[in-house]
């Protein structure tokens, strides 16, 4: 027996070598950075160079856009033995991560943020939270889960106290630790409290054995299910920044420079959004039913827990599974969910219980999307408050960075409620949520960007002292006013297509599944965007209304190097022109989704 498991356990791994090559290749460039840096060859070895062909060779040698635009099909398939899992989410979001590391490694050298003793530390934390978040876009198992918010988290509280000559920046850094380390422990209790009572930490068996056990369960044993879930939650509202758990925010978005800034607001949202999308529509719905449930196909992890293979409730699918058996699971829903718990039960029809399916797990995906909701639309509504009273434009942009988690947190509860009854309209919003994270991506880079532009020629990063800047900078003011429009969500600009396509699916939840907590979660989220429109207005006024100030830091220059313009409007275009090529993009978005549900 343990020669066979042994066998399996190399053969499992060297088929995951393949679908795992972007982060192997990441890993090497690490070590070959440490390698320099140990043997002071960083003056000959410079890291920007390291950095760009580590993420380049990382990007283009899996050729993602094969699989996004659908010449190649994304086969489901477990690593290693199911820690990680590789499907369409998971070649998106990583794709994503890469081509921002590649901006932003351009960024920081036109910006000249980090020296050039300490570049090469600088990008090795870079690629090594960027590996972590990789982690985080793939996991399968809870303990990769805390592993990978972790790599993703260490490098992230060093790169916020980079300035190390700046008591600001290393305070920073101390909160965002402190933060991290509560988050992270409360975190992990919670995940063995869920591993307590599932009896297993792998997603999809804990999945099965949920729908087994929840409807026998004592009042107690759903007590602390529904406390570990809570304290699960904690750690990904952390990495969210999602309030009440947004502390760090703000303060760590004003002590750090805006290139970490610029990372933190993008890289690190999108990795946990993805890990949020991974966890609540993992528990949302019964995993596809594929094969026999012969033991010999299933992964140790399925063959380790209690299910029983030969029971028709608990085939699952541990192993590869083909876009065409994802299109079916499709088409055919009585075989995908309601087949699979036939006699189980349904949710009462009416009022607040209605929309959420069908089976055992109708109570999870009623207290998941409420739970998401709730803290969605408090997240929105609290970072759009709180940037009214800000006189820094980095803290402005944190609070900005809140408000627009809530947005695309409120993605999820769509996603969840509809899984089970309205797949296609699932993945609608999960398809959303990745549109506006490349929206996302273009707006915040591009802000960040100026900012820290601004910052090296003016000296400051007051927005009062942004005052009667379109005289000394007209095209830079423009491309920034149009970011801020389209940070509000103002069409025909960029962010538009991403909050429109957040709010059509909570339309689409709401019309499909008759849940009127989707309706609840519409209406906020669009008082929501009326509400930003003034603060973002009121930074837009005071560089293109408000009179110059003759005592404002940097008055009467504001040079920009034209490199650093060029790398703004090449961000900028996109913005003023993504409504054109939206459904382009679109596609990509539904086709790494497919294989989700």
């Amino acid at each position: 027996m343990l020669h066979q498991l042994a066998t399996h356990f190399i053969k499992d791994t060297q088929a995951s070598l393949g679908p795992f090559t972007p982060e192997l290749i990441l890993c090497i460039t690490i070590m070959a950075m440490l390698l320099v840096r140990a043997c002071r060859l960083g003056q000959y070895v410079p890291g920007f160079l390291m950095a760009m062909v580590g993420c380049g060779t990382a990007l283009f040698f899996p050729a993602p856009w094969l699989y996004l635009s659908g010449q190649q099909a994304i086969v489901r398939q477990e690593l290693f033995t199911g820690m990680l899992v590789f499907d369409g989410l998971t070649v998106f979001v990583r794709a994503f991560l890469l081509v921002f590391a590649l901006l932003f490694a351009v960024l920081t050298r036109l910006t000249r943020m980090p020296e050039r003793d300490d570049a090469v530390d600088f990008y090795c934390l870079v690629l090594g939270a960027t590996l972590g978040m990789c982690l985080m876009a793939s996991a399968n198992h809870l303990l990769m889960v805390f592993m990978a918010v972790e790599m993703a988290s260490v490098p992230s509280y060093a790169l916020a106290g980079q300035l190390k000559s700046r008591r600001r920046s290393s305070e920073a850094a101390l909160k965002y630790s402190i933060y991290g380390a509560g988050a992270a422990g409360i975190m992990l209790y919670g995940i063995s409290l869920l591993c307590g009572v599932l009896n297993s930490a792998h997603l999809p068996t804990m999945v099965l054995q949920l729908a087994d056990k929840l409807p026998a369960m004592s009042p107690e044993q759903k007590t602390v299910l529904a406390l570990g879930a809570l304290m699960l939650m904690v750690g990904l509202a952390f990495k969210l920044s999602a309030v009440p758990f947004h502390f760090w925010c703000p303060d760590v978005f004003e002590g750090a420079t805006a290139e970490v800034d610029a990372f933190l607001s993008v890289a690190s949202k999108a990795a946990a959004l993805a890990l949020l999308v991974r966890v609540a529509v993992g528990f949302g719905h019964m995993p596809a039913q594929v094969g026999t449930g012969d033991p010999a196909t299933a992964s140790p992890a399925a063959a380790t827990s209690s299910v029983t293979p030969g029971d028709a409730r608990h085939a699952t699918v541990l192993v590869a599974e083909t876009g065409d058996a994802s299109e079916a699971a499709h088409g055919d829903h009585a075989a995908h969910g309601n087949g699979i718990v036939a006699g189980a039960g349904s949710q009462a029809a009416d009022g607040w219980t209605a929309g959420y399916g069908s089976g055992p797990l109708a109570p999870v995906r009623r207290f998941i999307s409420v739970l998401v909701g709730v803290i969605g639309v408090v997240t929105c509504t609290f970072g759009n408050l709180a940037a009214y009273g800000q006189t820094n434009i980095k803290r402005l942009m944190g609070y900005s960075t809140i408000a627009h988690a809530g947005y695309m947190m409120l993605a999820v509860p769509a996603a969840v409620a509809t899984v089970d009854s309205h797949p296609a309209v699932a993945q609608g919003a999960v398809s959303a949520l990745l549109l506006y994270g490349v929206t996302y991506l273009l707006m915040n880079l591009a802000a960040f960007a100026i900012i820290a532009f601004l910052r090296n020629s003016l000296g400051s990063e007051e927005i009062a002292d942004y005052s009667g800047l379109v005289r000394r900078a007209p095209l830079l003011v423009l491309m920034f006013v149009a970011i801020l429009f389209s940070l509000v969500g103002l069409p025909p600009l960029a962010g538009f297509v991403g909050k429109f396509a957040i709010f059509a699916s909570l339309a689409d939840a709401w019309q499909t599944a008759k849940n009127p907590l989707m309706l609840v979660l519409l209406v906020l989220g669009g008082l929501n965007t009326v509400l930003s429109l003034f603060y973002y207005l009121r930074v837009a006024k005071v560089m293109t209304i408000d009179a110059e100030k003759d005592d404002a830091a940097g008055a009467g220059s504001a040079d920009v190097p034209w490199l650093g313009a060029a790398f703004v409007a090449a961000l900028v275009v996109p913005i003023l022109t993504l409504i054109v090529y939206a459904d382009s993009i679109a596609k990509w978005t539904n086709e790494a989704t497919k294989s989700l549900f």
